[in-house]
């Protein structure tokens, strides 16, 4: 997974170089990288002191979102919702729509302009 999380931020470098993305999405997605890992931290802890979680459907959002890489490597280390079958399973597929609507918006063109166009 390490080598899918480099091949993903070598695409985000190579799409913000071809001006495909802007040059904020860089210092974005290392931040909600962050925030996801340590929102899984502190569910992680509520856990153990039994306080309020976060919901899980946060999770799967934030790694929507692109915060993925960080949501898997809190998933490793911190080994929290890394055994949730059920979790695991939509986190796969919030991976795969993530990959889906960035693969669109940078290999589409006609969705691209439209919507730029439609700002």
């Amino acid at each position: 997974m390490l080598t899918v999380t480099l091949i993903y931020a070598g695409f985000l470098l190579w799409a913000v170089w071809h001006s495909l993305l802007p040059w904020w999405v860089l210092p974005v997605s290392f931040l909600l990288n962050l925030l996801t890992f340590f929102v899984y931290w502190t569910d992680k802890c509520a856990a153990q002191a039994g306080r309020w979680r976060t919901p899980e459907s946060t999770l799967q959002l934030l790694a929507l979102a692109g915060g993925w890489p960080g949501a898997w490597l809190a998933q490793q280390v911190l080994r929290h919702k890394s055994s949730k079958l059920p979790f695991r399973m939509v986190y796969w597929l919030m991976v795969v729509a993530h990959g889906l609507a960035i693969g669109t918006w940078l290999f589409w063109p006609p969705l691209r302009s439209s919507l730029l166009t439609g700002l």
